[in-house]
């Protein structure tokens, strides 16, 4: 019994952090339209538009009145269930192929 309240902090923790999922994919998409325009604008491949993890974090803490700390762990953990896909430093959302 007294293991369970040990893992209570971690648990609370990781449910905050994913609360922000949707949150989170919502700026990222928005950010990403941006990117894409530009290059669009610009007469680049609009499939090259990433968004870096630094300007994510900064937006999400900015909007949600969060740390920045915190925002990398949103980031981290959106990443680690494959949320979004990354590379270096940036991150793209995840284009779902599910037949509709």
């Amino acid at each position: 019994m007294n293991s369970q309240f040990k893992k209570q902090p971690e648990f609370r923790q990781q449910q905050s952090v994913q609360s922000f999922y949707e949150p989170a994919l919502r700026v990222l998409n928005e950010v990403y339209e941006i990117k894409r325009a530009n290059l669009k604008r610009r007469g680049y491949n609009q499939d090259n538009a990433a968004v870096t993890k630094e300007e994510l974090s900064q937006k999400m803490a900015y909007r949600f009145k969060i740390t920045i700390w915190l925002a990398h762990e949103i980031i981290t953990s959106l990443i680690k269930a494959d949320k979004v896909k990354t590379f270096g430093g940036y991150v793209q959302p995840k284009i779902d192929e599910a037949p509709e």
